[in-house]
């Protein structure tokens, strides 16, 4: 399974930098970085999926999006 970050589309919606984001969401611009390099993750904490959230004034749904990967069985 894959949880796939649409962090960079909603940066580019809100016309803002990873910079701006951090300094927004009070996070380090390397942290913003990581999640946009890789575009998924393993885990992240709740109080930076609510600091990005109120950054860029959005739900966390908006912001993930569950991907299966290839020959996973779809989940009853």
């Amino acid at each position: 399974m894959a949880i796939r970050l649409r962090l960079a589309e909603l940066m580019d919606q809100r016309g803002m930098s990873g910079y701006a984001l951090a300094q927004k969401a009070g996070l380090t611009p390397s942290a913003i970085y990581k999640l946009l390099r890789a575009g998924t993750f393993d885990r992240m904490r709740a109080d930076t999926l609510d600091r990005i959230c109120a950054a860029l004034e959005c739900q966390p749904g908006d912001l993930l999006v569950y991907v299966p990967e290839r020959g996973e069985k779809k989940r009853r």
